[in-house]
């Protein structure tokens, strides 16, 4: 499936008995990152275990376009010859980066504080979203930015050529501006300071510490308070990416809600920054055990074992657990309309601005299929019917977000008549195993 070419309409009909082993592809929110910091490292960088989906992919062509030696071998081993931080070359070409938000983020934060030019663009979904949330902090570096109306993409950024040390209070929950800032204050003179009021995901810390950097995290009244020494020389590392929890999220609520489902997931990172849906769906009466419980790679792992679950209860989910599962509310929601009771989700107004407005996309297509959907600006709610109970039936619209197309394939499964989706194309971003993987599982998931 591809993110960028012709749509591919998918139908997803009700299931049983999903059973087998979940092999997860590596986490994206790793992935790229490992890139980057091995582009920005001296030496060689090894990655196993690496995304390979376009999201993914189109970082590692951003990564070549700016200098780095980049390449994979047969056994899908990744060598990244970085080139020093602050070593980005000028790239001949404009940058796409398809359908990531973090890829074209992160990109843009790491090359803000050396003297070249760079122009990024995106598909029709990512063209849309914001991008002054990263270029307004950058340009306290000295970065500039020019784009189309509303701080969108195509847009260029000029790099700082004596870039300045920046104290930054992130203004909402994002570990992509935040992460952003702090590969810029990697070529930054002194020290770079990151405020965030709430906890987000924390792979840059962990990694940037991996490859060298001073960095240093203190809790304070003020909030999560991120030190970073800048000007490093960051050391190459050999990286085993974990597999991604936010794809797992798709298997383990499919095997929730369809009868007879017993699966294993293994080898799950459980960053506790990104582990917030598990936590939710155990409180919500879910059968969801962690197996083999270890670390790797200074992240903690298990094993996710997720069985048919027909009790499910509705709760209300604290908002401040909101950034560690914020990708995960779509498919929360189908699994909120097969509990018996209210789900109630608040503080997610991120999700309005991810690669499509979630909370309107899911509400939208849930409604078609017979729930009930309250929402507001950061809040909506659920009321579930309980199993065997949802209605289903139609075709939801996708508005190109793949995270929407596989939360309406997995509530096909439970549903009393099939669920389509208009594309399926988009899919392939994030989790381009998802169709065979499921189908594999014993979900009757087809293209139309």
């Amino acid at each position: 499936m591809s993110g960028h070419g012709t749509p591919t309409p998918m139908t997803s009909h009700a299931s049983t008995g999903l059973s087998g082993e979940a092999a997860i592809p590596g986490d994206k929110s790793i992935s790229h990152r490992s890139l980057i910091l091995g582009a920005l490292a001296v030496g060689e960088t090894t990655i196993t275990g690496l995304l390979e989906g376009e999201d993914v992919l189109d970082t590692a062509k951003a990564m070549r376009a700016m200098g780095a030696e980049i390449t994979r071998d047969d056994d899908g081993t990744w060598h990244v010859h970085g080139v020093g931080t602050g070593g980005f070359a000028e790239p001949d070409q404009v940058i796409d980066c398809g359908n990531s938000g973090t890829g074209v983020r992160l990109i843009m934060g790491a090359m803000a504080t050396s003297p070249i030019t760079a122009t990024f663009t995106g598909d029709a979904s990512l063209n849309k979203r914001p991008m002054a949330r990263v270029t307004d902090p950058l340009a306290l570096f000295g970065a500039q930015a020019v784009g189309r109306s509303g701080g969108r993409l195509p847009m260029t950024i000029v790099g700082a050529r004596d870039p300045l040390p920046v104290r930054y209070e992130v203004p909402v929950p994002s570990a992509q501006v935040k992460s952003a800032v702090l590969l810029a204050g990697l070529n930054a003179p002194g020290e770079t300071v990151v405020i965030e009021r709430e906890a987000t995901r924390d792979h840059s810390e962990r990694m940037l510490a991996g490859f060298g950097a001073t960095i240093s995290t203190e809790v304070t009244n003020e909030g999560r308070i991120i030190t970073l020494q800048g000007q490093p020389e960051l050391k190459p590392q050999t990286i085993a990416v974990p597999r991604d929890p936010s794809s797992a999220a798709f298997p383990v609520c499919a095997a929730l809600i369809t009868e007879g489902s017993d699966i294993l997931v293994p080898n799950i990172g459980l960053n506790p920054t990104r582990a917030g849906l598990f936590t939710t769906l155990r409180e919500m009466g879910a059968d969801l055990t962690y197996e083999n419980q270890r670390e790797e790679g200074g992240e903690p792992v298990a094993d996710l074992r997720a069985r048919f679950s027909p009790n499910l209860k509705g709760i209300s989910v604290p908002p401040d657990r909101a950034a560690s599962m914020i990708d995960e509310y779509p498919v929360l929601s189908v699994v909120a309309a097969f509990a018996e009771g209210t789900t109630e989700m608040r503080g997610v107004k991120e999700l309005r601005v991810k690669e499509s407005d979630r909370i309107d996309a899911m509400a939208t297509g849930l409604r078609a299929c017979g729930i009930t959907v309250e929402e507001g600006e950061d809040w909506w709610t659920v009321t579930g019917l309980g199993h065997g109970n949802v209605p289903g039936g139609a075709t939801c619209e996708t508005h190109l977000d793949h995270r929407i197309a596989m939360s309406f394939l997995i509530l096909g499964l439970a549903t009393q008549k099939p669920v389509s989706i208009d594309d399926g194309a988009p899919i392939a971003t994030s989790f381009p195993v998802f169709e065979p993987l499921m189908t594999t599982l014993g979900a009757n998931i087809r293209r139309a």
